[in-house]
C-alpha cells in the first residue's frame, strides 16, 4: 500500500497534550497505511462522539416505542380475529405465534384477544412518541459525529418533523425489505432470483440508510459523503435480516420456557442495539473519511509550491 503522511491539520497544539492518534507506534501506523488511518480516525471519532452512548438511547426509545405497537397490534388482531375461527387458526400455525408476547396469546388461548379503541389510540400515540424520540437520539447522534455546533442544529419543531420523516423513511423500507426477506426465505426458488432477490434486499436497506443520514443530519451532505458508511451499514442490516433474526428467535424461543417473557424482551433489546450501533458507524465512517479527504486536499494545498 503506498505511504500516506498524516496532515497537519492533526498535529497537536503548541502546548496542548498529542492525543493516542499522534504519537507513538500509533502515529507511525497512521503514516503508512491510509486503511489504518481511516480505522483509527473512526475508532477515536467513536469515542470523542460518544458513539456508544448515542446509540444506547437510540436502542432505548426504540425499545420503548415496540411494546405499545404490540399492544396496538393485539387489539387490531382482536378486531380481526372475532368470530372468525378459520383466521385464528391460519394465525396460530404461521410465523405471527412466534411474535413475542402476541406469540404467547395466540398460542395458548386466542379468545383472549380482544379489540378496544382506547387501547388501539394510547398504543398508538405512544409508539409514535417513542419513535419519535428514537429518532430525535438518531439526530443528535449523527450531528455530534459530524460534530455540528449546538447553534447550527434543528430547533424543537424542526427536529421533531425530521423525525416524522426519517420514521416515513424507516417504515416504508422496512415493510419492503420485510416482504423481499420473506421471499428469500420461500423455498423451491431458482438461485439466481434468490441471489436476484438478496441484492434488491441489499439496496433498499442501503437507499434507506442514505436517506435517513441526509434527513437526520442538520448539514448538507453530497451524495459521496453519505455512500461509503450507507453501504457498509446497509450490507450488515442485510446480514441480520436474514441471519441475526432467526438466531434472535431460536435464542428467545428456548429461554421462554425457563425465563418467559424476560428472553424476549432480552433479545429485542440486543437485537435493536446491534441495528443502532450499526447505523451509527456507518455515519463514523463517512465522518472519518471525509476528515481524511479535506485533511488531505489542506495538507496538499498547504505544500503545493507557489508560482
Amino acid at each position: 500500500m503506498a505511504r500516506t503522511t498524516v496532515s497537519w491539520m492533526e498535529l497537536p497544539a503548541a502546548g496542548s497534550k498529542p492525543s493516542w492518534t499522534q504519537k507513538g507506534i500509533v502515529l507511525r501506523v497512521r503514516q503508512r497505511s491510509r486503511f489504518a488511518d481511516f480505522v483509527i480516525s473512526a475508532i477515536d471519532g467513536f469515542k470523542r462522539h460518544r458513539t456508544s452512548r448515542n446509540a444506547a438511547l437510540l436502542a432505548h426509545y426504540g425499545f420503548l416505542s415496540v411494546f405499545p405497537l404490540i399492544i396496538a397490534l393485539t387489539t387490531v388482531l382482536g378486531f380481526v380475529l372475532q368470530n372468525n375461527t378459520h383466521l385464528r387458526t391460519t394465525i396460530v400455525n404461521s410465523a405471527m405465534a412466534n411474535v413475542p408476547i402476541i406469540g404467547q396469546t395466540i398460542g395458548s388461548d386466542p379468545s383472549k384477544l380482544h379489540g378496544n379503541i382506547i387501547v388501539l389510540i394510547v398504543g398508538l400515540a405512544t409508539t409514535l412518541w417513542a419513535g419519535t424520540k428514537a429518532f430525535v437520539a438518531a439526530q443528535n447522534g449523527m450531528n455530534d459525529i459530524w460534530e455540528i455546533p449546538d447553534d447550527e442544529r434543528p430547533k424543537l419543531a424542526q427536529s421533531r418533523l425530521r423525525a416524522l420523516v426519517g420514521i416515513a423513511v424507516v417504515g416504508v423500507s422496512q415493510i419492503a425489505s420485510g416482504i423481499v426477506s420473506g421471499l428469500i426465505g420461500v423455498s423451491g426458488l431458482a438461485v439466481g432470483l434468490l441471489a436476484l432477490l438478496v441484492i434488491v434486499s441489499i439496496a433498499i436497506n442501503i437507499a434507506a440508510l442514505m436517506a435517513s443520514y441526509r434527513v437526520l443530519t442538520a448539514r448538507r451532505l453530497t451524495r459521496a459523503q453519505l455512500l461509503p458508511g450507507a453501504i457498509g451499514a446497509g450490507i450488515v442490516f442485510s446480514i441480520l435480516q436474514v441471519v441475526g433474526g432467526a438466531l434472535v428467535i431460536r435464542a428467545t424461543k428456548n429461554a421462554q420456557s425457563v425465563y418467559g417473557t424476560f428472553a424476549s424482551v432480552i433479545g429485542l433489546l440486543t437485537w435493536l442495539s446491534f441495528h443502532s450501533i450499526v447505523a451509527l458507524l456507518g455515519v463514523e465512517a463517512n465522518a472519518a473519511l471525509d476528515r481524511d479527504r479535506f485533511d488531505r486536499s489542506a495538507f496538499a494545498a498547504k505544500t503545493a509550491p507557489t508560482r
